[in-house]
């Protein structure tokens, strides 16, 4: 049986590290005006999935 295909997109967008997957977040590449610090500051810490 062939080997399946890694998914592009999804290989591009997460990352595997000591069997976690780890992903970015959203809502950070523009209207960042309105947004504070802090929360700016959050959505730049990788999340897990």
């Amino acid at each position: 049986m062939p080997k399946m295909k890694t998914n592009r997109g999804a290989s591009k967008r997460f990352k595997v590290k000591k069997n976690l997957i780890k992903r970015g977040s959203a809502f950070k590449s523009h209207i960042l005006t309105k947004k504070s610090p802090k929360r700016k500051a959050n959505l730049n810490v990788p999340k897990h999935v």
